[in-house]
């Protein structure tokens, strides 16, 4: 039995950051840890209903640039915050505190260190974020995700553990469902999305691809894509003119189910998706969301295209014909989309949540002894 009474967690507001936040909380939860959350003033905007005792929202601010006035702004909502953050965790009196990422995880970081509660960082991408990087010489320890990451050598690789980037309970149920590749004359179900950020790339390009398949492909595709509000007529009204059977939302809550319902996954290479696209098993053509700070979703989509799991295409270097070629190449072998799905699948770490679960209560327990290994 553990001593540890509560957790707090600190998350930016992207989905990149809050989903494994999510599965941390469900696996605590499952052990009788009371978790509590803080974020900044978005809060939950996925509606995800966040699993825990209470939210609390305190100020922050991304760098928006150099500019000197942006920079004091910055650094005054981050004064802000952490005056917040340092009288919450007064009241909570965390064993620990988790960090995933982005500038809302710095006042309650750095509150924390100043009331000499243990501290750790998760890094969901292949390479180290902004936010983490500034906090990783002032963190007890680091958790990471990839076997490499950028930016973590030297001493801070010494206090860092691969725990893997834990994943919701609804996606390790999704997994339990067996990748089938389609038949030659069956349906072929196309799952498309773009994240938080960047679908309307997909929007302009993947109804135009599509479109541009051989009609006895064509027929038999079962598309299910996700579009923003402003896109959806269009996008829509593309796939009836192309006599294409497809779904078209803006949002879907059982995304994960879709993804194993999936022949083929198109979509960005933000951390979540690919440590889900893993667990879950299913082959992917990944677009990595172009100009990104230090290229994080290229680096995820090309450790995942090395392992076999993936097909990595940077946006710049598609139009919808290229798309149609390789699709068509693609969609006409089975054994190819099998053989990926099984290689995503061997690249999973379904045991992350479990492993990150362990890490957190070691550090609260203040048995941390960190030491570049894998839990």
């Amino acid at each position: 039995m553990t001593g540890v009474q509560s957790i707090m967690l600190a998350a930016g507001g992207t989905g990149g950051h809050l989903f494994p936040a999510f599965a941390l909380a469900e696996e605590l939860k499952r052990r009788g840890i009371a978790v509590d959350l803080m974020t900044d003033m978005r809060g939950d905007r996925y509606g995800s209903g966040f699993p825990a005792r209470q939210v609390y929202q305190v100020p922050s601010a991304t760098l928006a640039s150099r500019a000197p006035s942006d920079i004091a702004k910055t650094a005054s909502a981050l004064a802000r915050g952490t005056r917040a953050a340092f009288s919450v965790l007064g009241a909570v009196r965390p064993s620990a505190i988790i960090g995933f990422g982005g500038y809302p995880t710095f006042p309650p970081l750095l509150a924390a260190r100043l009331r000499g509660i243990p501290t750790a960082i998760h890094e969901q991408n292949a390479v180290l974020g902004r936010a983490n990087k500034l906090l990783a010489k002032r963190v007890t320890a680091i958790a990471t995700s990839f076997e490499r990451t950028k930016f973590l050598e030297g001493t801070l690789a010494e206090k860092a553990v691969l725990t893997g980037n834990p994943v919701r309970q609804s996606v390790i149920d999704a997994a339990a469902r067996r990748y089938e590749a389609p038949t030659s004359d069956g349906v072929i179900r196309i799952l498309i999305f773009g994240g938080s950020q960047g679908a309307r790339f997909f929007s302009d390009t993947v109804p135009l691809a599509l479109f541009a398949l051989p009609d006895h492909i064509r027929k038999r595709l079962r598309v299910v894509q996700q579009a923003r509000e402003e896109d959806l007529d269009r996008v829509r009204e593309a796939f009836v003119e192309a006599s294409i059977s497809a779904e078209v939302a803006p949002f879907f809550a059982d995304l994960p189910a879709r993804m194993a319902a999936a022949h083929l996954v198109i979509g960005r290479a933000g951390a979540s998706t690919v440590a889900e696209l893993t667990v879950i098993g299913r082959p992917s053509i990944l677009v990595p969301l172009p100009h990104a700070l230090d290229n994080d979703q290229l680096n995820n989509a090309r450790r995942l295209a090395e392992s076999g799991g993936a097909w990595c295409f940077e946006q710049r270097n598609l139009s919808p014909e290229r798309i149609a070629d390789e699709l068509e190449k693609l969609l006409q072998a089975p054994a190819a989309l099998a053989t990926a799905a099984n290689a995503a699948k061997t690249a999973g770490r379904p045991d992350a949540v479990r492993n990150l679960a362990d890490f957190t209560l070691a550090l609260a327990e203040r048995k941390y002894s960190g030491a570049g290994r894998e839990r």
